[in-house]
């Protein structure tokens, strides 16, 4: 297979950009200027998993121009029914080199770059290479709340949009924070939760995921990460979106900023 070099240039797209992306090009609101933005976009996503997989591919198909994946896990058996980026011959394999390796593969004309680390507020500015330029998007694939209120503190320390998703059972979430807006982040929303046991320890690991979940949320992720850096366009202003797969029903609930909030208000 002949391996491209991706394009440097985000101020025009190559014929084989023009060719890949047609279709996209051709929607109504969504035009050249919406491509280039995507393609001199770069995000990070913390977790190659369950919905790392499915928003990851998802952006590198439409044209994400860099995506950096950090994740500190290996690829086990039970990942196969819903990590759609893995094979059963990746197995022991670090997650995030193989999932980046696999995006390259599918799309030969972005790049992508996988850490295996773990995200802390001690190490985020160098994992995030925040000397080189901020991220135009963090992207939350992680499973607990721990991680998930970490990631938040991050991105309102260094003024970074948050895309945040969880998705557990048949149930998922998804949130875009801006915290240079003052709007309120992940914390307002959710209050303290990291001192909570009982809430903390449910994962997809003891809880049980239905593969439609992650795939559904992942993509949801995706196309509200399309419209934010293709469009400029937060469709989750101010809204938290929930999904039930079990009733298969959506539906949005309102927040504003927490004016007591320790974390996005000082």
């Amino acid at each position: 297979m002949t391996t491209k070099t991706p394009s440097t240039d985000n101020q025009s797209l190559t014929d084989a950009e023009l060719l890949r992306y047609a279709r996209q090009v051709l929607l109504t609101g969504w035009d050249i200027d919406a491509q280039l933005r995507l393609k001199s976009a770069r995000i990070v996503m913390i977790g190659a998993g369950g919905l790392g997989c499915p928003a990851s591919e998802t952006l590198v198909r439409a044209g994400l121009g860099e995506v950096h994946l950090i994740d500190d896990d290996v690829i086990e058996m039970s990942n196969l029914q819903r990590q759609s980026l893995f094979l059963p011959s990746d197995i022991g394999a670090a997650k995030a080199l193989t999932a980046a390796q696999m995006l390259k593969q599918i799309n030969p004309l972005i790049s992508a770059k996988g850490t295996v680390a773990r995200l802390t507020l001690d190490n985020a500015y160098e994992l995030l290479e925040l000397a080189a330029g901020k991220p135009s998007l963090l992207l939350d694939c992680t499973d607990n709340f721990a991680t998930r209120d970490i990631i938040n503190r991050i991105s309102v320390r260094y003024q970074i949009p948050l895309l945040s998703a969880s998705a557990i059972a048949m149930q998922g979430q998804l949130a875009l924070y801006e915290p240079q807006l003052k709007s309120g982040c992940y914390h307002c929303v959710f209050g303290d939760v990291s001192t909570d046991e009982a809430v903390d320890e449910r994962t997809c690991a003891n809880s049980g995921v239905l593969a439609s979940t992650t795939a559904i949320i992942g993509n949801l992720q995706a196309n509200a990460a399309l419209q934010y850096l293709g469009l400029n366009t937060n469709p989750l202003t101010g809204k938290l979106l929930l999904w039930d797969g079990s009733r298969m029903q959506q539906r949005m609930m309102g927040y504003r900023q927490d004016t007591s909030c320790p974390i996005c208000a000082l």
